[in-house]
């Protein structure tokens, strides 16, 4: 439980670093309070997309993978990101992905926070 948790908070705050860094992955709202549950929220869906859905595209992809030697993860990746970004739209919440480069970029952007907040903060 704690692990997830962890894992929870860490792709919450690769998210907002990500609405930082990367023009066309934005959230709206007016406070911090609401930005910060906006955030969380995402963090909870990206995380459910990731568990449900991503293994099944892997496996559709599986040809994909050997031809492009995996590079076709992070096209795999900006789709899960902006399929987030969808669902979101669908909740009503503030999380929003302009296109495909944003979401590639902010995926790569996602993908290399967490890792480092996983490491750093995932010990037992």
């Amino acid at each position: 439980m704690k692990s997830l948790l962890v894992k929870l908070l860490a792709n919450a705050a690769a998210i907002w670093i990500t609405t930082l860094v990367v023009s066309g992955v934005n959230i709206t709202g007016d406070s911090w309070g609401n930005k910060a549950g906006t955030v969380l929220i995402v963090a909870a869906i990206f995380g459910v997309i990731n568990v449900l859905i991503k293994p099944l595209v892997k496996l559709f992809s599986l040809p994909l993978f050997i031809l492009t030697l995996g590079l076709i993860t992070f096209v795999i990746n900006a789709l899960m990101l902006w399929l987030t970004s969808w669902v979101s739209g669908k909740l009503d919440l503030s999380f929003h992905v302009d296109g495909f480069w944003p979401a590639l970029l902010g995926a790569l952007c996602v993908s290399i926070v967490s890792w480092a907040l996983n490491l750093v903060f995932d010990r037992d």
